[in-house]
């Protein structure tokens, strides 16, 4: 198993104290970074996280320190509530937006 896999392992069974701090941490700055990003195209519509890790740590992403590290952009507060934040679920969903522009360009 890969070092990445088995620290989040580790953290998701409660297994280890460093390994769960460890993707707190990494779950505190995806937070912080979305909301960046958020603000940075004023994303009324929505952030989706996408790709193999969300997916696999959607308990610890639901929990405070994405929400804060998301929402704690002092004034701005306020507009990022109003943004949903999603997690895409759907392992093939590049696959089809791939074949969606593939389509589009025919």
């Amino acid at each position: 198993m890969d070092p990445p896999t088995a620290i989040t392992e580790a953290a998701l069974q409660k297994e280890s104290r460093l390994a769960a701090a460890a993707l707190e941490t990494f779950v505190t700055v995806l937070g912080a970074v979305a909301g960046n990003l958020a603000l940075t195209g004023t994303t009324r519509g929505g952030i989706y996280l996408g790709g193999g890790i969300p997916p696999k740590i959607l308990p610890v992403l639901q929990s405070n320190g994405f929400v804060n590290a998301f929402l704690g952009k002092g004034r701005f507060r306020t507009f990022l509530e109003q943004i949903p934040v999603q997690v895409i679920l759907n392992e093939k969903a590049a696959l089809l937006g791939a074949a969606s522009c593939a389509f589009e360009d025919l």
